[in-house]
């Protein structure tokens, strides 16, 4: 008994869970087990893979259901060891976006209602495909660009929504009687235009529209213009200043000991200005 409890006692204690940490953390920030866990994404991806061919899932149901909890133990033991390697800084595990989007991918899966919902918990299994962007700088940066570029994206949207309704409706009342396949209602008007926003058919649009009336080229004119040219060009500018912000974030964060240098410094110039008062 005394000796359980000295080794209870030894990752309890503050310089014990630093120790683990410190145990922990030289695991996690390993390369070998980086690629270990990028080798159990994709083959937990290549699963997913697999068991869209019903003759397959017959044949070898029991392997795969064994690879599969293989998978899910793998990803429980990872998560447990990147909790671990904050045992001394807990905070900072819960700071890191990351760290909890695999925390809830992973005991998402325990849930008694998702392990009864096979749909669900394949869709769980396919987030689980996401978590490659831990370990891809490039596209861990490209996917933080798009969360950033969102609230610009709802404007565009927006935008993008009210200049399809109005000339949707100017369709509608020029076209309308005349091409009803395409401006009959103004549902028909908007899914016309929405293609026409790619280029897609335009030439036959403008072909049949000039049939009608002269001024329906100024009207498709016009409508490119706005929606295919500037609209679009807008996005790209909204999505480009995210990446360039998102790669600015990821430098910043991958240099923790130039920030630690800094704050240093800056507490030392100020311990002097005080010393000096």
């Amino acid at each position: 008994m005394p000796q359980h409890r000295d080794h209870t006692a030894e990752f309890t204690t503050p310089s014990g869970r630093l120790r683990l940490a410190e145990h922990c953390r030289g695991i996690t920030e390993a390369r070998w087990f980086a690629l270990t866990v990028f080798a159990v994404i994709l083959v937990n991806a290549g699963l997913l893979g697999v068991e869209t061919y019903s003759g397959v899932v017959a044949e070898w149901h029991r392997w795969l259901r064994l690879a599969e909890h293989l998978c899910l133990v793998a990803f429980s033991v990872e998560i447990v060891l990147r909790m671990a390697a904050h045992a001394d800084r807990p905070a900072d595990f819960w700071k890191d976006p990351w760290n909890l989007f695999d925390l809830a991918v992973v005991l998402s899966t325990f849930l008694p209602l998702v392990r009864e919902n096979t749909t669900v918990l394949r869709l769980l299994r396919l987030a689980r495909v996401l978590r490659t962007a831990r370990f891809l700088p490039q596209l861990r940066i490209v996917l933080v660009a798009v969360a950033r570029s969102l609230p610009g994206t709802l404007s565009f949207l927006l935008v993008g929504a009210l200049l399809l309704y109005v000339y949707a409706m100017v369709g509608w009342v020029f076209f309308g009687r005349h091409d009803p396949g395409h401006y009959g209602s103004l549902g028909r008007a908007v899914l016309t235009l929405f293609l026409l926003m790619t280029l897609d058919g335009i030439g036959d649009a403008v072909h049949t529209g000039l049939q009608i009336s002269r001024w329906s080229l100024l009207y498709y004119a016009s409508y490119v213009l706005l929606a295919s040219f500037v609209l679009v060009n807008v996005l790209i500018g909204v999505v480009i200043t995210s990446l360039e912000e998102a790669r600015d974030m990821d430098e910043r964060r991958d240099s923790p000991d130039a920030q630690g240098a800094a704050s240093a410094r800056g507490d030392r110039q100020l311990l002097l200005r005080r010393i000096e008062t």
